[in-house]
């Protein structure tokens, strides 16, 4: 993609589970994606590096870094860095409160857009049920999850192959397998929950690689998605509306979308 076609600013970038340190985070998408897009404060909501799997084997290519030192430069640039780190991260919540390198590390924070709603910005992993009560389950699923994505990756091989686009066969798999959309679901309303509890509009996190924007009973739900499957952000536009950016799609278009209509919020 051409910069000087797609370079766009927003008021607000949100990124999450980029997966940095594992083979099937699209650190070269992603690093287009940093390159074609700005914002005065970008936000990283949790999981952008994977230490539960840098723990078992290191791997660390140089387009890992590239993306980190391009964050990094963005916010030397002028950009505000806020890092709100996910449960892969979590060796970062011992820093909570700290800034290096320009970025600041807070477990949660509260973002207010340019037409004065409140948004709980937060990775999400605390309420997951499994996280919090079944690590070792969670270890497992993860060790589950890497196997289709390695799936994922020979098939896509063979589609580009025949010319054929890309196809995430994790996320089909979440949106047919029932008790994986039940997840979701009570993901979903337990977050909503949450930002009903504390007062706010909506609520934007991460960690279940589902990108969303809708009402969820009242409150607007936003899942910024992630880069190792569907490669998406969330944008808020200098008018306070919000737009979930899907990479892939306007890669493949070379173009980007038009910007989607937004969730209906309640007042």
């Amino acid at each position: 993609m051409s910069t000087s076609e797609t370079s766009r600013h927003y008021r607000a970038l949100f990124i999450s589970d980029v997966h940095l340190g594992t083979r099937g985070c699209q650190a070269d998408l992603l690093l287009d994606f940093l390159k074609d897009n700005d914002a005065e404060t970008i936000y990283l909501v949790g999981d952008i590096a994977d230490g539960w799997r840098l723990k078992r084997s290191w791997y660390w290519p140089q387009l890992h870094n590239d993306v980190v030192q391009k964050i990094l430069r963005k916010g030397r640039k002028g950009s505000r860095i806020v890092y709100i780190p996910g449960n892969h991260d979590e060796f970062l919540r011992s820093f909570l409160g700290t800034h290096f390198g320009g970025v600041e590390v807070t477990d949660s924070i509260v973002h207010e857009t340019a037409d004065n709603r409140r948004y709980l910005v937060i990775h999400g992993d605390q309420f997951d049920v499994v996280i919090r009560h079944a690590k070792w389950l969670a270890f497992f699923g993860d060790k589950a999850y890497v196997t289709a994505l390695g799936v994922n990756t020979v098939l896509n091989a063979v589609r580009r192959r025949l010319g054929l686009t890309y196809w995430s066969l994790s996320a089909w798999a979440k949106l047919k397998v029932k008790n994986a959309v039940s997840f979701i679901g009570r993901f979903e309303e337990a977050l909503s929950d949450e930002a009903r509890r504390q007062g706010v509009d909506g609520v934007i996190c991460g960690h279940i690689h589902h990108a969303a924007s809708r009402d969820v009973n009242g409150i607007h739900y936003i899942n910024t998605g992630d880069w190792v499957e569907s490669c998406t952000a969330v944008a808020e536009h200098h008018d306070g509306t919000f737009e979930v950016i899907r990479w892939v799609e306007q890669a493949q278009t070379g173009a980007q979308t038009e910007k989607p209509q937004e969730a209906p919020v309640a007042a």
